[in-house]
């Protein structure tokens, strides 16, 4: 546990600490079979709020590579240096993932050991945007991007059909993770994965986005920004015609679209909270992303896997809103009471300078 740096842009962790925040309002719901559609993922085709949340995440990632190693570059740090820090830390986020995964396994009776997950993407797009940024220029930069989004394309269309558990992306899942993955049936042997393999490269791409995003904030390029946001949504809306918006697929369409919105809010966050001195709402969760969502996801598996989560949520939401304002609130309830709960600890934490760093 380190102290957090004092060169920091309050915009980005603002940004950071609202994604985190809505990560935790929609992974813990009180009740899974009743939530308002605006927290729920598209059942497949299709992008509703809660499917930004973790491009959001990852591009903000590529924005914090842009503000934490480029100007240690400039300054004439060893690249081979700053590469194996960023590898260290990319395979310490992969392997607390792991180890969050091995806890579900162990813990929850209807669990089963995956190896993919959100940690472990976020790993990796970290390891792989760090190296662009150390070793690519600008142009080879936005060259991958490009590459990546229509090579992704030619993939998905030349795989054949994009329906669930049929597409070429559920189908490499399948034969690399098996009932690793985090769907798999063995007597069909169909699986899925939402952060699988083949789906990584289109996630690195947008991590690179938010790479160039951050150039542009480093630069002051206000302009540059709102102009690349509206670019990538009305890009990733016409894409979306020949290959539909898909966040379990992270179609290109999928990248343009959250990237294109990323942009745009983190231009807002720029301007009302670094220019106009608004206050950092969400900055607890940015400083301590790390916290925050690990910790999350220890909880949510061990307040079931100890048999607390049902007769809390009974007793204290459930038993008394559901007759009042129906199940959806009493859902709900438990949701932003979980953040709050979150908020509480992480302002503690702020307090005493308390920063959990991988």
């Amino acid at each position: 546990m380190t102290p957090a740096s004092p060169h920091r842009l309050a915009s980005v962790d603002a940004l950071r600490g609202c994604t985190v925040a809505a990560m935790l309002l929609v992974n813990d719901p009180g009740d899974w079979g009743h939530v308002y559609w605006p927290l729920e993922h598209a059942q497949w085709h299709g992008c509703t709020p809660t499917d930004l949340v973790f491009p959001f995440f990852l591009f903000v990632v590529g924005v914090s590579v842009a503000l934490a190693i480029a100007p240690r570059m400039e300054q004439g740090a060893d690249r081979g240096v700053l590469l194996r820090a960023a590898m260290v830390r990319a395979l310490r986020i992969v392997g607390l993932g792991l180890l969050i995964n091995a806890a579900a396994a162990l813990i929850l009776p209807d669990a089963h050991m995956r190896i993919p997950g959100v940690l472990q993407r976020i790993g990796i797009c970290f390891g792989a945007v760090a190296a662009f940024q150390l070793y690519a220029n600008a142009r080879v930069q936005w060259g991958a991007i490009v590459l990546l989004l229509v090579g992704y394309a030619a993939i998905l269309v030349f795989g054949g059909t994009l329906e669930p558990f049929h597409n070429v992306v559920s189908r490499a899942d399948t034969a690399v993770f098996g009932h690793y993955a985090y769907r798999y049936f063995p007597a069909t042997g169909l699986g899925h994965d939402p952060e699988g393999l083949l789906g990584t490269l289109p996630s690195i791409a947008t991590t690179l986005l938010g790479l160039r995003a951050g150039h542009g904030l480093r630069g002051n390029d206000r302009r540059a920004l709102l102009l690349s946001g509206t670019a990538y949504v009305l890009l990733g809306a016409l894409w979306a015609l020949l290959l539909p918006l898909n966040k379990n697929l992270w179609t290109p369409s999928f990248v343009l679209w959250a990237a294109g919105w990323a942009t745009l809010a983190l231009l807002v966050f720029h301007v009302v909270v670094d220019l106009r001195g608004w206050p950092a709402w969400g900055r607890r969760f940015g400083v301590n992303a790390v916290a925050a969502y690990a910790g999350s996801e220890f909880m949510q598996i061990l307040l079931p896997g100890l048999g607390i989560q049902d007769p809390l949520y009974r007793t204290v939401f459930g038993g008394w809103i559901t007759p009042l304002a129906g199940p959806y609130v009493a859902s709900l309830a438990y949701a932003m009471v979980f953040v709050a709960v979150w908020w509480v600890i992480l302002w503690a934490m702020d307090r005493r300078r308390v920063y959990l760093k991988l």
